[in-house]
């Protein structure tokens, strides 16, 4: 697993560079790849990192993107979202998944997301690639790989962003 941000003391302002960890993240994937991998990116800022990485790779076939919805804990507060369905244009029985996400945290999000991908099969495995992860588990999940880690309090929230030009950005909120 690589770390190239370190966790950032307490009282400093957050900073992280989404540009310099997608690079950092395309090293890692492109290490954890085979000839067989399909990547299956997390609605939406999953999904967006997976077709990035699909182009930037010259993988074979198109990205997945998989949405947690359906299977959430807190479905009732959350409710369905009409953007970010599942879309797997591969067959996931046997497949040798990549799934992506841009933020880990709880880890609810990835458990609601393997109960979605194993209702269309059974793949041969499942890896897991995070742009950031920022701590806080409240599941035994773990990222094969994180491009970076932080810290950061409940209360805030980290959230990828795309501009036209599809170039990535963090937004912090809750500060």
């Amino acid at each position: 697993m690589s770390n190239p941000i370190d966790t950032l003391p307490p009282g400093l302002g957050l900073v992280l560079d989404a540009e310099a960890l997608y690079g950092e993240l395309r090293k890692g994937v492109r290490s954890l790849c085979s000839a067989q991998t399909r990547l299956v990116g997390i609605t939406s800022g999953g999904a967006w990192l997976a077709q990035r990485l699909q182009n930037d790779l010259q993988l074979s076939g198109a990205a997945g993107s998989i949405s947690s919805a359906m299977h959430r804990d807190d479905f009732a507060k959350r409710g369905l979202a009409s953007s970010g369905q599942t879309a797997l244009p591969f067959d996931v029985n046997g497949a040798e998944i990549i799934l992506l996400d841009d933020v880990l945290y709880t880890g609810r999000t990835i458990r609601a997301v393997l109960n979605e991908l194993f209702d269309y099969g059974r793949p041969a495995s499942v890896q897991l690639a995070v742009l950031v992860d920022r701590g806080g588990r409240e599941l035994p999940v773990q990222a094969d790989y994180a491009a970076a880690r932080v810290t950061l309090p409940a209360a805030q929230q980290l959230a990828l962003a795309r501009d036209e030009a599809g170039r990535f950005s963090f937004k912090v909120e809750g500060i």
